[in-house]
């Protein structure tokens, strides 16, 4: 799971890849991608590894990826080559700055940065979409592409991110392969200083970021880099003080799943215990191939725990004795926790 983080100069956008990650990138490197990956917290986790005491307890991962900033310069517009670096991510988190910076002239305008960053984006995939479309006119092309991008570029032309087209009205398996970027889940997350950590989005931005089909949150990138380099055990006292409930982090991982429509399936076992994302409505075959291509080419039946009925009593041996245990086939659809045992042969 690629999330890429961008915003234009001055937003912090290094600061809260280095809070996040715990890496030491230079602000202002002008690079390549920086990468930094971090698990996903999961109480769910934590309680099965003490439970089977497992040699090897495995998170779900989700790796940040800092986008150099040359397409920020004071909203000059996005370069050819940040354009590809943004089509190769998964999900995008537009870092606004919601702060004084006195390297700047301007005041802090986050709701004017997201909408130069949208129509950035709109104008990028607009061409694309008229490219295409006129192409597929021209060689009488399949007809259900050409509604694809007809409905597509219908969409653009009126400033509406792709993402915020009903998945019934616009078949995306057509547009796969163009890299379009307002197609992209996006999760707007603003940048303020330490006295404002706690301040939910005004309002005029959370309305645009809602328009815009993405998702937000405000964070304070040097209280999260002071977050991270406190104790485990020292980091919730300093939350209680500045009236914040959890990190930034947590917050944002959460947010992301929920756009990426993740969820996390386990296995379980004294060698050990794991987490899983996968697609929200993947099937048993799918979940056994995130595993190991063999469990999905040789897949005979999945053994299917919920988390809350294994929690309920606490060892394998007595679900099954309690008639629990749910034996499903390569249909069923995985529901997030669930243990699964994959019995497979090859």
């Amino acid at each position: 799971m690629k999330i890429g983080l961008v915003g234009f100069a001055g937003s912090g956008k290094t600061t809260v890849f280095n809070a996040m990650t715990g890496l030491d990138v230079p602000v202002g490197y002008g690079g390549e991608v920086r990468l930094g990956t971090v698990k996903v917290p999961d109480e769910r986790i934590d309680r099965l590894s003490a439970i089977f005491s497992p040699k090897k307890t495995t998170y779900a991962e989700m790796t940040f990826c800092d986008i150099p900033g040359e397409h920020g310069s004071e909203k000059k517009g996005l370069s050819p080559r940040a354009l590809q670096q943004i089509r190769d991510q998964e999900a995008l988190c537009l870092v606004l700055r919601g702060f004084p910076n006195p390297a700047l002239d301007s005041e802090p305008d986050p709701e004017s940065d997201l909408e130069a960053f949208h129509l950035e984006c709109i104008l990028a995939d607009l061409g694309i979409a008229e490219r295409r479309l006129e192409r597929l006119r021209k060689e009488r092309g399949d007809a259900r592409e050409i509604t694809a991008f007809e409905t597509a570029t219908a969409a653009l032309e009126a400033e509406r991110p792709l993402r915020s087209v009903p998945r019934e009205e616009l078949d995306r398996g057509l547009l796969k392969g163009y890299g379009l970027l307002t197609d992209r889940a996006l999760l707007v997350a603003l940048n303020r200083s330490e006295a404002d950590a706690a301040l939910p989005l005004p309002e005029g931005l959370a309305r645009r970021v809602e328009q815009t089909g993405a998702a937000g949150l405000t964070l304070s990138a040097s209280v999260e880099a002071d977050i991270a380099a406190l104790a485990p055990d020292e980091q919730q006292a300093f939350l209680d003080d500045l009236g914040l409930s959890e990190s930034a982090l947590a917050r944002f991982i959460r947010t992301a799943y929920g756009l990426l429509d993740l969820i996390s399936f386990f296995t379980v076992g004294e060698d050990e215990v794991r987490a899983w994302p996968i697609r929200r409505g993947a099937n048993a075959r799918q979940a056994a191939g995130r595993i190991h291509s063999d469990l999905e080419r040789g897949f005979i039946r999945a053994e299917v725990i919920p988390y809350d009925v294994f929690m309920e009593y606490g060892l394998e041996a007595a679900v099954r004795d309690q008639g629990r245990l749910q034996v499903e086939g390569r249909d069923y659809v995985v529901a997030d926790g669930d243990i699964l045992h994959i019995r497979f042969n090859v």
